[in-house]
């Protein structure tokens, strides 16, 4: 069953603390790099919304209130 809100990120004020990544137990959210061949700072991304269960506790996790969970929409 998908899940009903799903996390959405700000993306330009995420710091890439990791404290999202490490919160989430479907594993959805990963660190990606902002720059290109992976350098850079890095930002939490949602890399498999099929797979959240829009628990939220990555939002709980976030010390920034970076993550708002949104209503998810059918495709």
């Amino acid at each position: 069953m998908p899940a009903a809100a799903l996390p959405r990120i700000d993306a330009p004020r995420c710091t890439g603390c990791g404290r999202c990544v490490a919160a989430c137990p479907p594993r959805v959210l990963w660190l990606q790099a902002a720059g290109p061949k992976g350098w850079g700072p890095k930002q939490a991304e949602l890399h498999d919304a099929p797979g959240c269960t829009g628990c939220a506790r990555c939002a709980v996790a976030c010390p920034f209130g970076v993550i708002h969970m949104v209503k998810a929409t059918v495709a």
